[in-house]
């Protein structure tokens, strides 16, 4: 009986005096079929912040599923259109009728295992890159060596100088236009050297882009979605250390945090990659 009482006393001040949020950092509990993944929301993104906190006061996420599940990469849900939808539907396009402005804070910010995020629709209808009001996904991902890093950096340097060029083509449009009706090639190539040089002299103003080193590290240990950054908002990240109480639930069996990710990422998915067996999700504010 003693052993008990001191597991369960000693339990609690590791509750107490363990990892905890920074003052101030808002905390929301996911509540799921497969267990409860507790979350703190960034004070960087005030507005993802804000808007999820009032969404979940007013009960907006409760009943819905999570409708998209993509092993090693995340599990997406927040479309109220998932509620008691019914098998095979298509999912992923509900939401309150309004975007949020992008609040990007990469590298403090980034998409390690564990991110909580914002979904949006692509970059051709979106060029903005604004959050779906209310859809977001939790980052499962993978870990990835050197070279995969090395990829998706050199990737990221390309994506940059094409977003550079694609600004830059609006200002040219009706030249380029008025060249292609006339069918002169030779101004028209000149125009596109002409174009490509004010790519290059804009891009060499800018530091050249790579992950730093703390960065890589957590996605070579924990995992994540690199690829992912600077292109669609995080705005939270998991809390895994547990109160006495889920401590003693974990004993039995209960899953909390990261064990709960893992699971619905294990989930069998039809084309669509929604789960065959509903996952329901329910929000709750613990702290604001």
């Amino acid at each position: 009986m003693r052993k008990i009482l001191f597991f369960l006393l000693a339990t609690f001040l590791v509750s107490v005096y363990g990892c905890s949020p920074k003052s101030g950092e808002a905390v929301v509990l996911m509540k799921t079929d497969f267990g409860d993944i507790k979350f703190k929301l960034y004070n960087e993104t005030p507005a993802h912040r804000d808007n999820f906190l009032r969404l979940a006061k007013e009960g907006y996420f409760d009943g819905t599923l999570f409708h998209r599940v993509i092993k090693d990469f995340m599990i997406q849900g927040g479309d109220p259109d998932s509620k008691e939808a019914e098998a095979g539907a298509h999912l992923g396009e509900g939401g309150p009728g309004y975007t949020l402005p992008a609040e990007f804070a990469y590298p403090t910010i980034y998409h390690k295992k564990g991110a909580l995020a914002a979904a949006r629709q692509g970059d051709r209808m979106n060029p903005e890159k604004r959050s779906s009001g209310s859809q977001f996904y939790i980052v499962q991902g993978e870990v990835f060596g050197e070279d995969k890093l090395t990829k998706i950096e050199n990737q990221t340097r390309e994506r940059k100088k094409r977003d550079i060029f694609n600004g830059l083509l609006t200002s040219y449009n009706d030249s380029l236009n008025r060249l292609q009706q006339t069918g002169d090639e030779t101004k028209m190539l000149a125009l596109q050297n002409m174009i490509m040089a004010e790519v290059n002299r804009v891009y060499a103003q800018e530091p050249e882009f790579s992950i730093p080193e703390d960065v890589k590290e957590v996605y070579k240990t924990v995992g994540g979605t690199p690829h992912l950054d600077g292109n669609y908002t995080v705005f939270g990240e998991v809390i895994e250390q547990k109160n006495w109480m889920e401590k003693i639930g974990a004993l039995f069996g209960k899953h909390y945090g990261f064990e709960v990710i893992d699971l619905i990422a294990e989930q069998e998915t039809d084309a669509r990659d929604r789960p065959l067996k509903d996952v329901h999700v329910k929000v709750e504010v613990i702290r604001e």
